[in-house]
C-alpha cells in the first residue's frame, strides 16, 4: 500500500512538472510572436541571431531597446500579480481575493500617481523612487481593509474582505479621477497611460528597478508554501498545527502587497491578473502552495504577455493596453466566480 501511494505521488509531481513545463513552451512561443509584432518583423532566425550578437544594428536597436524591456516587463508583472493574488486567496480563504479586486493595486498606484501628478514640470521622477511609494499606498490600503474585515471574535472574514477592498478600491479610483481633471494635458496623458494599465515603463531602467524586488520576494514567498497551506484550513486548525496565525498572515501578506505594489509601480492599473493566473494553476494542479506558487506565476506571466502581444496586433499601428485586454477576459471571469462563491 505504501509503495502504491508513493507510486501515485510520484505521477502527481511528474503531471505537475509536466504543465509547467508546458506552460514555459507556450510563454517561449508567445516571447516569438511578441517580438515580430510591430512595423519591421524579426523571423526567428534572425531573433536569434540578433540575441547571439550577429544581428544588424537596426535589429539589436528594435530587439534590445524598444520590444524586449517591453517583454519582460509584462513577464515579471504577471508573475508578481499572480503568485500577490495566490496568496491573498490562500490567506484570505477566499477565490475572489487578488490585489486589484482588493484595492491593493489602486492604492499603489493612488501614490505613483500623486508623484507624477505633482513632480516639478520638466523634470523625470526618480524610477527607483516608484516602488517604495507605491508600497506605502499598497501598505496603507491593506491596513484598512484587514481592519475592516478583521472580527474580534471570528477572526478575518472572507466576504467581508472582498466587499470592503470593493468599497475601497471605489473611493480610490474616485480620488484618482479628481486628480486627474485638475491636471495639465501633458500630465494628464502620462495619468492616463498609466490607469488605462499599459505597460508604460518600457524601458531597462524599469526593469532593473523592479528585478530587486522580484529576486527578494519571490523566493521568500515560495519559502512559505507549507505555512500558506496551513492558513487555508483555518485559523484553529493552523493554531493547532503550531502555526503563529497572527505573526505568519502579516508576513505573507506584506510580502504579497509588497510584490503587488511594485509590479504596479511600472507597469499601470493592471487587475484581474492576481484572480486568473491563481484560478487556472489551482485547477490544473490542486492546492498544494509548493507547486502551486511556481505554476501561478508561469501563468501569470503567460496572461499578461499574451494581452500585451494581442493589445498590440489588433489595431496596429495603434494599440489596446494590456490592461483593458485582460479586463475584457477578468470581469465575466469574475462575475462567473461570483455566481458560484
Amino acid at each position: 500500500m505504501r509503495s502504491i501511494g508513493i507510486r501515485s505521488e510520484d505521477e502527481r509531481t511528474r503531471k505537475r512538472i509536466l504543465i509547467l513545463l508546458i506552460f514555459i513552451v507556450l510563454i517561449v512561443l508567445t516571447f516569438v510572436i511578441s517580438v515580430n509584432i510591430g512595423a519591421i518583423r524579426l523571423s526567428p532566425s534572425e531573433l536569434l541571431q540578433t540575441i547571439i550578437g550577429n544581428g544588424t544594428a537596426q535589429q539589436e536597436l528594435i530587439l534590445f531597446e524598444f520590444r524586449l524591456p517591453r517583454i519582460i516587463i509584462s513577464m515579471l508583472v504577471g508573475a508578481g500579480l499572480a503568485v500577490s493574488g495566490c496568496i491573498l486567496q490562500g490567506v484570505a480563504r477566499n477565490p475572489l481575493a487578488e490585489p486589484g479586486i482588493l484595492g491593493i493595486t489602486t492604492g499603489a498606484g493612488l501614490m505613483v500617481v500623486l508623484a507624477l501628478a505633482y513632480y516639478p514640470v520638466g523634470e523625470s521622477i526618480p524610477v527607483g523612487l516608484l516602488p517604495f511609494l507605491s508600497l506605502i499606498g499598497g501598505i496603507s490600503t491593506a491596513i484598512i481593509i484587514y481592519m475592516l474585515a478583521y472580527d474580534r471574535h471570528n477572526g478575518l472574514l472572507p466576504n467581508r474582505l472582498v466587499l470592503n477592498g470593493i468599497a475601497v478600491a471605489a473611493g480610490l479610483n474616485a480620488i484618482l479621477l479628481v486628480v486627474s481633471l485638475q491636471l495639465p494635458e501633458q500630465k494628464y496623458d502620462v495619468l492616463a497611460v498609466w490607469m488605462a494599465g499599459r505597460i508604460w515603463g518600457a524601458e531597462w531602467r524599469f526593469v532593473f528597478t523592479l528585478l530587486p524586488w522580484m529576486i527578494i520576494l519571490l523566493p521568500y514567498i515560495f519559502l512559505k508554501a507549507r505555512t500558506l497551506d496551513v492558513l487555508t484550513f483555518g485559523d484553529e486548525v493552523a493554531t493547532g498545527l503550531g502555526v503563529s496565525v497572527e505573526k505568519e498572515r502579516l508576513k505573507v501578506v506584506a510580502a504579497s502587497v509588497g510584490l503587488a505594489s511594485a509590479c504596479i509601480s511600472v507597469s499601470g492599473g493592471i487587475a484581474f491578473v492576481g484572480l486568473i493566473g491563481p484560478h487556472l494553476a489551482r485547477k490544473l494542479i490542486g492546492p498544494n502552495h509548493r507547486f502551486l506558487l511556481p505554476l501561478s506565476a508561469v501563468a501569470g506571466a503567460l496572461l499578461l504577455l499574451a494581452a500585451d502581444t494581442i493589445g498590440k496586433a489588433i489595431l496596429q499601428p495603434s494599440e489596446i493596453p494590456a490592461g483593458i485586454v485582460v479586463a475584457i477576459i477578468g470581469a465575466p471571469y469574475f462575475l462567473y466566480l461570483l455566481s458560484k462563491s
